[in-house]
């Protein structure tokens, strides 16, 4: 009989498959080879997927550290920052369910439960914000910047709860459990990452706060290809940057896990979240300058 973690494990190589096969028909669609879509990400774009996904295997995050790259240097239009961001970080992410879904123990019923509620909540999600009018995603994506930054300063001060040492769910917590991260996911299709947050969701909840990296990082994996479905159907993505994020991130995540392991990130955070505060600005004023041009 298959256990529960490889049954986990074959329907993941399930879900990057499918999501494999909708990438390449965005890219056969986008045009002809001399369509800017077409062509080889760049140099920077390939970075920008390297450092990103570095440090999100460590714990810092890809989402708000992009969204302030791609705002800052105009990579990409602001509607299509969150489909990009979900299309391109979902190889990397899926490398990582493996990695630490193989290495930290976690209770299996706990971790299946929260992966289907935070892909739930990504499906409904992304419907919603892959039609939204461009203002509507400025004003969204500088308030989920502004949530990133407080995230950030909460663990540099050290006011994140400490956490229990169990590592599963039953009873109301696991209820609460899988209904907050039904809106974690919901919320990371527009650009809220999702690590901050479910290690708050799994300290409060007493668990081992250790145990939020297989439950973030597989949440992620199932859940990233489910609204990279809606973003491809409705063409809300820049095609180049997002495989820049892909190639570039998954030989980061493997060298982040596998021979870094673990480096100081305070300096980092504290880096981050200026520059995230800056983006969140700069996108909060793109949505009230559009308010008012309309």
């Amino acid at each position: 009989m298959l256990s529960a973690k490889l049954v986990l494990f074959i329907a993941l190589s399930i879900t990057g498959c499918i999501y494999l096969v909708a990438f390449i028909r965005a890219f056969g669609s986008a045009g002809s080879s001399k369509d800017p879509a077409r062509r080889a990400p760049t140099f920077l774009e390939l970075v920008i997927g390297f450092v990103t996904n570095f440090f999100d295997t460590l714990g810092i995050g890809s989402f708000a550290p992009t969204t302030s790259i791609f705002k800052l240097r105009g990579l990409v239009p602001d509607e299509c920052i969150p489909g990009t961001l979900n299309i391109g970080h979902t190889p990397p992410t899926i490398v990582q369910a493996f990695v630490f879904i193989a290495i930290v123990q976690v209770d299996m019923t706990t971790l299946i439960l929260l992966i289907a509620a935070a892909v739930s909540g990504a499906w409904l999600g992304a419907g919603i914000v892959a039609s939204w009018p461009r203002r509507r995603v400025q004003i969204g994506m500088g308030l989920a910047l502004l949530t990133a930054a407080a995230l950030f300063l909460m663990t540099n001060l050290g006011l994140l709860p400490p956490g229990g040492n169990t590592l599963d769910l039953s009873g109301p917590r696991l209820v609460t459990g899988v209904t907050v991260n039904f809106i974690l996911g919901a919320l990371m299709t527009l650009g809220i990452g999702l690590y901050g947050p479910c290690m708050i969701l799994v300290s409060l909840l007493g668990m081992n706060p250790t145990a939020a990296f297989p439950i973030m990082m597989g949440s992620c994996a199932f859940l990233m290809p489910a609204a990279s479905l809606r973003f491809f159907r409705h063409q809300s993505f820049s095609l180049r940057p997002a495989l820049g994020l892909a190639l570039g991130g998954i030989p980061a995540v493997l060298i982040a896990a596998f021979i870094v392991k673990a480096l100081p990130l305070t300096a980092v955070r504290w880096l981050v979240m200026v520059v995230v505060v800056y983006a969140a600005i700069a996108m909060l004023r793109s949505g009230l300058e559009e308010r008012r041009g309309s």
